[in-house]
């Protein structure tokens, strides 16, 4: 069986695109050659910032002959059907074979498909991979038609084994096949001839080119982390940043150079994120004092003075970024220092829109403020201090770094908050409130930090929802799923009990009181369309534009004139409409998607889907706490004997009584009486519902969910001896009512804990 060698060599890949390149070439060739007949052993793909390789194993060296039998029409079928059939066998008339059926006389095809070799196919399946390749993005280049992500120089295709190696001829504008490649770029650009991949790795290495790209990041990272051992130094780790240089060069060589000394005393992260953004440096830092010293660069080729060039390159543009990194600094500090302190850029946000729906930053800051402040005193927080952490958590956006570092806000902002000598709990809120962006971040824990991170969140979803922007599908451009599995986890993680909904209530209303309608008025359009909307005249716009501050009081109250008649009363007859025109959010159904949401975060933990529909139809399920409480109580019950077996018989109780209610058409809930029961399993169960509703309420009240469960455990025996023993539809009417009234006590006992109805059987 011959081994199958392709490199589609080009100009430098970005190294974002290689490893889904090298996968993609992979999946179609083989693919391909599968559905062609062509099976194989094993294959492997690998990347350089220059070529595409993939090795495949174990090929056959044709497909198989392909024998098929195949119906035809009727003999005596219209002529018409016959010809069409004969097309499509690609047979003429005295090929086929007439067979009587039970309907009758047929004519069958033996139709047979020899194999093809595999050079053939090969050829191919190349061709077309090529050139449908799904880059995402691709360029044409010279003359030819053809597509791809940088220009494309040369292909290898090969295939060997022991009788030797021969090249797949293929032709892709005029780009043709061959058993030769080249080596890196600078130091060994010779072409040279390969017979399979053996020898192919083997000339590569020679020629200072490591194929492997989990081997040039091997070596990247354990060459960096010896020198800066050397000097006492450790490497900051990042796997992002290791996997991209890793894709920049063929022949990694690392060199460490020295950060200048008037940049020492920049924040670690602003020195990190500056050379990781603009130079692809990794930082080096000193353990003793946690400050970036010095630098990691890689470069793609060794030099005669041992990268000292390089190295003088690379420094000389880095102290120019740095010196643009600590200007920006040192004038945000003298900011936050300044006796304005961070509310100047604070009342900058005010010309930043957030949503031309939603108002500006400032007023989102002022919400959010508010939010904080409520929920502060559930969380354990000073309302104080949440509130004053509120209004300066995003200042930092309009601060000089952070414009441009982005993803240095929140961090820069505890340091500025530190800067202008704020509360240490402010300053961390700064820095926390975004947590957490991820299912891998770590959540906040400082009471401060936590109110305002809620906060911040809750006020992102209720604004989206309230102006009808609900993710859809796969579609959620406003990240609503990632903020909701955010409070989801912040109210866990922390214990916090909450009543969710009437959170979601507060903080609509609120979005409806104080939102920012200067914002909302400077859309023309949206003026223009309420405007319409209430009936204005032509001089509706700038009524509008005088009058629609007014609406919402100065303390964030909604003013009507039913509620408010003294402070409305020279308003316009127009303006009444105003408060009800106002974006209103359906907290029933935001609460609805944290429990869609809460559903994947649990499934993750291993607790049933059902289970948790079990427990969401109890009272206080905006309580997430209690929620997942139950959920886990309920879960472990259920993986019980007992709890399996009694499910079961709540089931069957529960059908029973369904059907005999639907029947009779009356409901069977107003209490069995002990003294109509003749089984002594009968009279058992009278004792165990008794006992165990006197066992599970306080439980359930006292939120002792383990308790609850064991006197539902309880249950198990006496309910399995009734159904063994007991005919419930007995012929006494009186007996049969009785039981079942006692079949609707189960119910009841049982649905004190969850809704069983809803877990699966």
């Amino acid at each position: 069986m011959p081994d199958l060698l392709i490199e589609l060599f080009s100009e430098e890949i970005p190294a974002r695109m290689q490893a889904r390149a090298a996968e993609d070439l992979k999946k179609r060739v083989t693919d391909g050659l599968v559905e062609a007949g062509l099976t194989y052993a094993g294959a492997a793909a690998l990347s350089t910032p220059r070529r595409l390789t993939l090795a495949v194993d174990g090929l056959l060296a044709e497909s198989p002959t392909i024998r098929e039998e195949r119906k035809g029409p009727k003999v005596g079928a219209p002529e018409q059907a016959i010809e069409g059939f004969l097309r499509g066998a690609g047979l003429t008339r005295d090929q086929l074979e007439e067979r009587e059926t039970p309907k009758g006389a047929v004519y069958f095809a033996m139709i047979e498909k020899p194999g093809r070799p595999a050079a053939e196919i090969i050829a191919e399946v190349l061709e077309d991979t090529i050139r449908n390749f799904p880059w995402p993005k691709s360029m044409r280049w010279g003359a030819g038609s053809l597509r791809w992500v940088r220009p494309l120089h040369s292909i290898l295709c090969i295939l060997s084994d022991e009788n030797g190696t021969s090249v797949v001829d293929l032709d892709i504008d005029g780009i043709k096949s061959g058993n030769t490649t080249r080596g890196h770029r600078f130091m060994a650009p010779q072409e040279f001839t390969v017979t399979g991949f053996d020898d192919y790795a083997a000339k590569l290495k020679r020629a200072f080119v490591v194929l492997d790209a989990r081997e040039r990041a091997e070596a990247i990272w354990q060459e960096a982390a010896n020198q800066a051992f050397a000097s006492g130094l450790d490497v900051v780790e990042d796997k992002g940043l290791l996997a991209e240089v890793a894709g920049l060069v063929e022949w990694p060589v690392v060199l460490m150079g020295a950060i200048g000394e008037e940049f020492l005393e920049l924040p670690p992260e602003v020195l990190q994120t500056s050379m990781k953004e603009h130079q692809k440096f990794f930082s080096v830092k000193n353990p003793k004092t946690g400050r970036i010293e010095k630098f990691i660069t890689v470069s793609n080729r060794e030099t005669a003075d041992n990268g000292a060039t390089i190295l003088a390159g690379n420094q000389k543009v880095l102290s120019a970024r740095l010196a643009d990194a600590k200007f920006f600094w040192e004038n945000d500090l003298r900011t936050a220092k300044s006796e304005a302190g961070m509310s100047a850029w604070v009342e900058s946000l005010g010309n930043v829109t957030f949503h031309n729906k939603l108002g500006t930053q400032a007023a989102r800051i002022d919400r959010i403020a508010a939010l904080a402040r409520e929920i502060a005193p559930v969380v354990g927080a000073d309302a104080g201090l949440a509130e004053q952490a509120a209004r300066v958590a995003k200042a930092d956006l309009s601060s000089e770094m952070v414009y441009e570092f982005p993803e240095l806000q929140g961090l820069m902002g505890r340091y500025y908050a530190e800067a202008a000598g704020l509360p240490q709990e402010v300053a961390n809120a700064c820095e926390q409130h975004y947590s957490p962006l991820g299912p891998g971040d770590d959540v906040p824990s400082e009471p401060v930090s936590v109110a305002v991170a809620l906060a911040d969140k809750l006020d992102t979803l209720t604004g989206f929802w309230a102006i009808d922007e609900k993710p859809t599908g796969s579609k959620d451009p406003y990240a609503l799923r990632r903020a909701a599995l955010g409070v989801i986890r912040l109210v866990l993680e922390n214990d916090v009990r909450m009543p969710l909904l009437a959170t979601l209530e507060w903080s609509g209303s609120r979005l409806a009181s104080m939102q920012n309608w200067s914002s909302y008025i400077g859309a023309s359009d949206e003026v223009l369309k309420l405007a319409d909307q209430l009936n204005l005249g032509d001089d509706g716009k700038s009524v509008l534009l005088d009058k629609l501050s007014e609406v919402a009081g100065k303390d964030g109250r909604i003013l009507t004139r039913e509620t408010n008649p003294e402070e409305t009363e020279d308003w316009p007859d127009f303006l009444i409409a105003l408060p009800s025109a106002r974006s209103q959010v359906d907290a029933e159904d935001l609460l609805s998607f944290f429990h869609d949401r809460l559903k994947v975060f649990l499934r993750d933990q291993g607790i049933r889907h059902d289970v948790i529909d079990a427990c969401i139809a109890m009272d206080g399920n905006d309580d997430l706490t209690l929620l997942v409480k139950r959920a886990r109580a309920l879960e472990d019950f259920l993986k019980t004997e007992d709890g399996e077996n009694l499910l079961q018989g709540f089931k069957r109780a529960n059908n029973i009584l369904s059907q005999a209610e639907e029947k009779d058409g009356v409901e069977y809930s107003y209490g069995a009486d002990r003294k109509f029961a003749e089984d002594p399993a009968e009279k058992a169960l009278f004792d165990a519902l008794e006992a165990g509703g006197a066992a599970i309420s306080p439980a359930i009240e006292a939120e002792d969910f383990a308790a609850a469960m064991r006197g539902m455990a309880a249950l198990r025996a006496p309910v399995d001896a009734f159904f063994e023993a007991v005919q419930v539809n007995a012929e006494n009417e009186v007996l049969r009512r009785n039981r079942l009234n006692l079949l609707s006590q189960i119910r009841q006992v049982c649905g004190q804990v969850a809704d069983l109805t809803k877990v699966e059987g």
